[in-house]
């Protein structure tokens, strides 16, 4: 009923936020940051068996400044929290984040000082991983999630002033390690 029926067979039509969001999605380049066991499950993931290449992720960047998706991989100590601060620092706009395993996204088993919480004390967390060591699969399904967010997500300055309020709301929150109960 509308303009899609007057177009001729095989027009597209889209608008351009839809395009960028397309043109986004199928050009991220990762840059590793593996810390534990589950940078191995990361590794086979680009192996021939599993191929990350088919959503266009075959390069993974050793300088941050050429990647826009950090795969973190394993639990964060503190002493590499700022190191990972300084590469999320480093990488240009647009950018996002997926934490990968139970280590990375809450600390996992490693209930001490010398592990941080969940990496979004750190940087902001846009997809998390669950699993001790998530199977490459499960990467896939992270990235496949991780595409339609991107895809839905809006463009410009908008979008900046979305992330910026979301990180400054995460690190104004309380560390889990200082939570004390259901009650307090």
């Amino acid at each position: 009923m509308g303009l899609e029926d007057k177009l001729p067979s095989g027009a597209l039509t889209a608008n351009l936020s839809q395009v960028a969001g397309f043109l986004l999605k199928t050009s991220m380049w990762p840059a590793t940051f593996g810390l534990a066991c589950c940078a191995i499950e990361m590794m086979a993931a680009g192996s021939p068996d599993f191929d990350i290449a088919r959503y266009g992720m075959e390069r993974f960047s050793a300088t941050p400044r050429q990647a826009d998706l950090l795969i973190v991989s394993g639990r964060l100590s503190q002493k590499m929290a700022p190191v990972l601060r300084q590469t999320w620092d480093q990488m240009p706009e647009p950018k996002w984040c997926i934490s990968m395993g139970a280590c990375a996204s809450s600390g996992g088993m490693f209930n001490n000082y010398a592990i941080v919480q969940g990496v979004d004390h750190v940087v902001p967390v846009d997809v998390y991983l669950p699993g001790c060591p998530p199977r490459p699969q499960a990467l896939f399904d992270a990235i496949l999630t991780l595409h339609e967010y991107v895809v839905k997500s809006p463009l410009g300055a908008n979008r900046v002033e979305a992330a910026r309020a979301a990180e400054a709301a995460a690190l104004k929150a309380t560390p889990t390690h200082q939570m004390k109960g259901l009650l307090a």
